[in-house]
């Protein structure tokens, strides 16, 4: 008994200790130290719950920052495991989960925080992974355009006229039908993409998570009338004109 107890003491001592090496290696932002060091100290004594809940959490906080995101995410839920009522491990994970863009987990773990703790700061977590949630249903217009959310409007343009004459119906009329019509898909949402992009007030709403249609913002876009309008000229579409003036 008396060996029993002492060894229970010898691992809560040295689990402490490699715990806060963990703890200092990470406040000096040596994280693939402190990752090693946390590691170190999950082998030391698995009967010791709270701390090995608490040194996955501390583990999964260094892997996000060293882009270890999956790792996190597995770090985050062995925590839970071992301490369901752990609130910073569902906070790191839902983090993980908003930056891995899995936005569904997210709101599911920000929902039970806020079931558990009502306050102000997870209501806003929240709302927030909930409209990410809704804005990744819909169509990303910047993929559509192979731009960067912080694109300037001559990176918008310049993506505009790249995709538009890469999509043109003229460029494949020669192509199958089903290879057409794809292609004369693309070209209209080229086309939807840049009508919200280029318009300060339209973009302002999709970056908000606004759905366009929803207010009639949109209406039917006219993929043909916004290409002769950006290119100039009438009959800017036509076959003929097409490969001569832009290609």
């Amino acid at each position: 008994f008396k060996n029993g107890l002492s060894v229970k003491l010898q691992n809560a001592k040295a689990l402490k200790a490699k715990k806060e090496e963990g703890n200092k290696a990470f406040k000096e932002g040596n994280y693939a130290e402190a990752f090693d060091l946390y590691s170190e100290a999950l082998t030391i004594d698995p009967n010791n719950i709270k701390t090995n809940a608490k040194l996955y959490c501390n583990r999964a906080t260094v892997g996000s920052k060293l882009s270890k995101l999956e790792q996190a995410i597995d770090d985050c839920t062995k925590a839970i495991k071992l301490d369901e009522s752990y609130i910073k491990a569902y906070l790191r994970r839902a983090q993980c989960y908003m930056d891995s863009e899995l936005y569904e987990e997210a709101v599911r773990d920000y929902e039970k925080v806020y079931q558990t703790e009502k306050t102000k700061d997870h209501k806003h977590l929240l709302k927030n992974a909930q409209l990410e949630l809704k804005k990744s249903k819909r169509k990303d217009y910047y993929k559509v355009l192979g731009v960067d959310k912080n694109a300037t409007e001559d990176e918008i343009k310049k993506a505009y006229r790249k995709r538009a004459l890469m999509h043109h119906p003229d460029r494949h009329s020669s192509a199958s039908a089903e290879l057409q019509k794809e292609e004369e898909k693309k070209f209209k949402e080229v086309g939807e993409a840049f009508t919200v992009l280029s318009d300060p007030k339209k973009k302002s709403r999709y970056d908000s998570g606004h759905d366009l249609e929803d207010d009639g913002g949109m209406g039917d876009v006219d993929a043909n009338n916004i290409f002769k309008a950006f290119f100039g000229g009438p009959g800017a579409s036509g076959p003929g004109n097409f490969f001569f003036q832009f290609g």
